[in-house]
């Protein structure tokens, strides 16, 4: 499995890449337009058997006007993090090759969520699209950031209201008196306190 997993990688999956103006190296595909960067990773699972092996898809954005007002104990980290089925429905959490898959078909339905997982991707065309995203989903992760963001370009209404989404969500358990912490602070360096 692993021969033909790495003929698809060559064949089909970094000539699909190249195409769309990625960068490879190893499994990893990477892009920079504008004030973002683009990163897809395959990661082979890794209790692969010579007669099955699996594969995850993983996506990242980082973004140069997020990262000003990123934590220092997260500085470099991604600011947007997804598997491939989180962002294109039809798409498994987990890609299996075994020795009875229809490798035609395999290839066909790989390429047709990468594709699709990419225009999501470029939905996401700067720093307000990735924290609306973590907003909608009343999300921790990008908390800080979206709060310095919104506050430093003066909306300090979506802020209160974000901040309240996060109370309603998080409110009762114990960690939230550090995150109260944590949201304060950037609340004192970036606007007003609520």
């Amino acid at each position: 499995m692993q021969e033909l997993f790495k003929t698809i990688i060559k064949q089909d999956v970094k000539p699909f890449f190249s195409a769309r103006g990625y960068l490879t190296k190893d499994l990893n595909f990477y892009k920079t337009e504008g004030q973002l960067s683009y990163k897809i990773n395959i990661q082979k699972y890794k209790y692969n058997t010579h007669k099955q092996l699996s594969f995850f898809v993983n996506y990242s954005i980082r973004s140069e006007e997020l990262a000003q007002y990123r934590p220092a104990s997260s500085l470099g980290l991604a600011h947007f993090i997804a598997r491939i089925n989180q962002i294109v429905p039809a798409a498994p959490e987990r890609y299996f090759l075994t020795p009875e898959v229809d490798v035609d078909k395999f290839t066909a339905d790989l390429l047709l969520h990468l594709d699709q997982s990419l225009q999501f991707l470029y939905t996401l065309t700067d720093a307000r699209a990735i924290i609306e995203y973590y907003m909608q989903r009343t999300a921790l992760h990008l908390s800080e950031e979206t709060f310095g963001f919104l506050l430093d370009t003066g909306d300090t209404e979506t802020a209160e209201q974000y901040l309240k989404q996060l109370q309603a969500k998080y409110g009762d358990q114990k960690r939230w008196v550090i995150l109260e912490k944590k949201y304060a602070a950037v609340w004192e360096k970036y606007g007003s306190s609520s």
